[in-house]
C-alpha cells in the first residue's frame, strides 16, 4: 500500500533510474570482464512480479544504478506478472541456473509458494541480498480516543472485535494483523478493500477502526494527524518516531516486515552467489540508493545485508507465513 504522494515519488524514481539504467550502459561492461560478462553476455536479468514503476520496480532500477559497476555489468529489469508473483516463479524456473537470472522477492511471492499457486518450493532459491526491510506500524483513526493506545486497544477488543482494513485476504496486513492479535489477544475482523488506497481511505474517514501500515505509507497521513501510529510491530524503534513504542518493548514478541530481496536458483554456483551478493550490498550502501532507503526512514547500514543474513531471513519469513496461513485456514 502506497499513499499518493509516495506513489508520485516511487513514479518519479523508476523513470529516474529508467532512464538513467538505459543510458549509463552497455559499455561499462565491456572493459571489465566478470563472470557476468563470461556467462550472461555482459547482461543480467531482474525478474519483477509487480507493475513497472510501482515499488518492487523502483526499488530494483535504484539498485541496479551502481550494481552496473560493482558486478560490471548491464542489467535488464523483466516484468513477468501475474498470479502474485506465481508467473514469476515459473518463469525463473526456466532459467539456467548461473546467477543469469535473478528473481526480486516480496512477501507476496511466500505467500504464493505457501498456497501452492505456482512450481517453485521456497527450497528452489538461495536468497543473495536484501535490499530492504520496512517494519509495520499498527495504526487507528487519529480521532479515536478509545483506542488510542495498545492497553486502550486490548481491552476494548475483549468486548468486540477491532475492525481492520486490509487490502487482500492473506495479504501482508491480514497476516500481520493475525500473528499480532495472536499475542497480544487482539480479537479482529479483516475487511478487504481490495486495494491499499482504499483501505487507507476507509480508515482516514472512520469505516474501519485501524489497519496495519509501513512507515513511508503512513507518514504523510500521520503528518497531517488522520491517523496515529500505536505500536511498531518490531523489535527496535524507528529514530524518525521515538515515541512509537515496539511490539517487544511490550512483551508481544511479534515482527512484522515488508522485505525486498534477491533471490537466485538453487544450484548457482556459490561463487557466483557471493560475488552476486557482495557487489549488490555494496552497492546498496552506496549514497545512491542510501537516499532512497532514508525517504522510507530506513537505515542504510542496516536495511542491505548479504547471502548469508538474507538466505536465512528468507527461509524464516516463509516459515512464519506458512504458520499463519495455516492459521487463517487458507492452506491445507
Amino acid at each position: 500500500m502506497f499513499n499518493l504522494k509516495f506513489k508520485k515519488l516511487f513514479g518519479f524514481l523508476g523513470l529516474f533510474a529508467l532512464i538513467f539504467t538505459t543510458l549509463s550502459g552497455q559499455s561499462f561492461a565491456k572493459k571489465h570482464p566478470t563472470y557476468a560478462s563470461k556467462t550472461c553476455n555482459g547482461q543480467i536479468q531482474v525478474v519483477i512480479h509487480a507493475s513497472y514503476g510501482g515499488g518492487t520496480d523502483t526499488t530494483a532500477r535504484m539498485m541496479s544504478i551502481r550494481t552496473r559497476r560493482t558486478l560490471n555489468t548491464d542489467i535488464q529489469i523483466v516484468g513477468k506478472r501475474g498470479g502474485s508473483g506465481a508467473k514469476a516463479q515459473n518463469y525463473t524456473l526456466t532459467r539456467p541456473k548461473d546467477g543469469c537470472t535473478i528473481m526480486a522477492l516480496t512477501e507476496s511471492h511466500l505467500y504464493t509458494m505457501a498456497r501452492g499457486k505456482s512450481n517453485m518450493k521456497i527450497s528452489d532459491l538461495v536468497g543473495v541480498a536484501r535490499a530492504m526491510e520496512e517494519p509495520t506500524f499498527v495504526v487507528v483513526n487519529a480521532k479515536n480516543k478509545e483506542l488510542s493506545t495498545v492497553k486502550k486497544m486490548i481491552k476494548r477488543a475483549q468486548k468486540k472485535p477491532i475492525s481492520v482494513a486490509i487490502a487482500s485476504i492473506g495479504g501482508t496486513e491480514h497476516i500481520g494483523m493475525y500473528s499480532y492479535s495472536k499475542a497480544a489477544n487482539i480479537p479482529f475482523k479483516a475487511v478487504s478493500f481490495g486495494s491499499g488506497a482504499q483501505s487507507l481511505q476507509a480508515l482516514a474517514s472512520g469505516k474501519v477502526e485501524a489497519s496495519l501500515l509501513n512507515p513511508s505509507e503512513a507518514a504523510a497521513l500521520i503528518a497531517d494527524k488522520k491517523i496515529k501510529a500505536i505500536v511498531l510491530l518490531h523489535d527496535k524503534a524507528l529514530a524518525d518516531y521515538p515515541k512509537v513504542k515496539t511490539s517487544y518493548s511490550m512483551g508481544h514478541k511479534v515482527k512484522v516486515v515488508t522485505t525486498r530481496g534477491y533471490a537466485v536458483l538453487k544450484g548457482t554456483p556459490q561463487s557466483v552467489i557471493d560475488e552476486i551478493s557482495k557487489g549488490m550490498v555494496k552497492a546498496m550502501k552506496h549514497e545512491t540508493f542510501g537516499n532512497y532507503l532514508k525517504g522510507a526512514s530506513l537505515d542504510p547500514a542496516t536495511s542491505p545485508a548479504g547471502t548469508k543474513v538474507w538466505d536465512k531471513q528468507l527461509k524464516e519469513n516463509y516459515k512464519k507465513a506458512a504458520a499463519a496461513l495455516k492459521g487463517l485456514g487458507l492452506t491445507k
